[in-house]
C-alpha cells in the first residue's frame, strides 16, 4: 500500500500552477469527482439513483481522503450528482476557501433550458459546495443551437462575481470557432477534453494552445484500461514508477491539467506522485505514438452521441457538426 509522506502531501498542496490567458493560476493537478460516490444515468436523465452494488464509498468519504492527501483542486459537475457530498467534505476539512480551486460544469439539460435555468443551477452548485463563488465554470458539452447563448450567460455571471473564470468542455475546434464568431466577448480560459497517449489529438491540441486556451485532461489515466500496455509498462519499469504515474507525468510534462480520480486513498497518493521525475524526449515520443487510427473514429462517435445527450434531441443528429477536427 502506498503511504503518505509529509513531503508527498506538501508537493501536492504546493503543486506547480499553469497560467490561464488572463494570468490567473490554475493548479496543474486536481481530483476528479466523476462516478465518485454516485453513478449518473448514462442516457435519459442527469439525475438518477446510484446503481446498487456499484458505489463503494460516499463522495464525502472519497473527497475527504483526497483533501487529506493534499489535493486542492476539485473537478465537479452538475451531471456528477454529488456536489452536496463534495461540499460536506470541504466543510469538514477546515481548509480555507482561498486555498481551494473549485471547478464545476453545467449539464446539457440546463444548457438547453437557457439563462434562467443556468443561473438557478449555479446557485445550487454554490449552495451544495458551500461557497460564494467558483474558480471556474464550464459548459459541459456544446449543445447544438444552445451552447453559445449559454456561454453568454456564463459571461454575465462572471461579471457578477459568482465565477472567477469561465470555459468549455468537450469542444471541437469547430465548436470553439462558432462560439467566437457569435458575439462572445471573453474567450474560454480552458477546454476540458479527454487527453492521454491513447487519444492524443495533436491538431486539436495545437489549435487550442495557439488560441491561449488551457487544456484540462480528463481520462488522463484512461480509466486504468491501458496499464498493461507493453510500451507503458516498459517506460514505467525504467523509472521505477507505476503505469499510472507515467501517464500522469506525460500529461504534466505536456502542459495539460492532470485530473486523476480514484475512490481508494492509496491510489490517490500514487496518482499524485508525478513531480519527482521527468520522462526523456525519447520516452515521450514513444508514448506520443500510442494513439491508434481507430481512436479518432471512436472519439468522433462519442462526440456525436453526447452533444445532444439528455436533451429533447437525445439520440438524434439534429444540429450536430457533421465535420469536426477529430485528430
Amino acid at each position: 500500500m502506498t503511504s503518505l509522506a509529509s513531503s508527498t502531501k506538501e508537493a501536492l498542496i504546493n503543486c506547480p500552477s499553469i497560467p490561464m490567458y488572463d494570468s490567473t493560476n490554475h493548479p496543474s493537478i486536481g481530483f476528479g469527482t466523476y462516478k465518485v460516490g454516485f453513478i449518473p444515468a448514462s442516457a435519459s436523465s442527469a439525475v438518477a439513483a446510484p446503481s446498487s452494488g456499484t458505489v463503494e464509498r460516499t463522495a464525502e468519504e472519497c473527497v475527504s481522503d483526497a483533501l487529506s492527501v493534499g489535493y486542492r483542486f476539485l473537478e465537479c459537475a452538475e451531471f456528477y450528482g454529488n456536489e452536496s457530498e463534495v461540499g460536506k467534505a470541504i466543510a469538514k476539512s477546515g481548509i480555507a476557501r482561498k486555498d481551494l480551486f473549485l471547478c464545476s460544469k453545467v449539464w446539457t439539460t440546463t444548457i438547453e433550458k437557457g439563462d434562467e435555468a443556468i443561473r438557478a443551477q449555479l446557485e445550487k452548485s454554490l449552495k451544495d459546495l458551500g461557497t460564494e463563488y467558483l474558480d471556474l465554470y464550464l459548459i459541459h458539452w456544446p449543445v447544438p443551437g444552445k451552447h453559445v447563448e449559454a456561454y453568454k450567460t456564463l459571461e454575465a455571471l462572471q461579471k457578477e462575481g459568482k465565477i472567477k473564470n469561465i470555459g468549455v468542455s468537450n469542444y471541437a475546434v469547430e465548436d470553439y470557432k462558432e462560439l467566437m464568431e457569435n458575439g462572445v466577448k471573453e474567450k474560454p480560459s480552458v477546454n476540458q477534453i479527454e487527453i492521454n497517449p491513447f487519444l492524443y489529438r495533436k491538431n486539436t491540441i495545437e489549435f487550442f494552445k495557439k488560441e491561449g486556451v488551457l487544456l484540462q485532461s480528463y481520462r488522463s489515466l484512461r480509466d486504468g484500461k491501458a496499464f498493461e500496455n507493453e510500451t507503458l509498462v516498459k517506460v514505467a519499469e525504467k523509472y521505477g514508477k507505476s503505469p499510472a504515474q507515467v501517464l500522469g507525468r506525460w500529461c504534466v510534462q505536456k502542459g495539460f491539467v492532470y485530473m486523476p480520480k480514484s475512490v481508494k486513498k492509496e491510489r490517490m497518493i500514487e496518482n499524485a506522485q508525478v513531480f519527482d521525475f521527468q520522462l526523456s524526449d525519447d520516452d515521450m515520443h514513444d508514448l506520443d505514438s500510442l494513439t491508434a487510427p481507430d481512436a479518432f473514429d471512436t472519439f468522433e462517435a462519442l462526440y456525436r452521441k453526447c452533444v445532444n445527450r439528455d436533451t429533447s434531441k437525445d439520440g438524434s443528429m439534429d444540429g450536430v457538426e457533421k465535420d469536426i477536427t477529430s485528430d
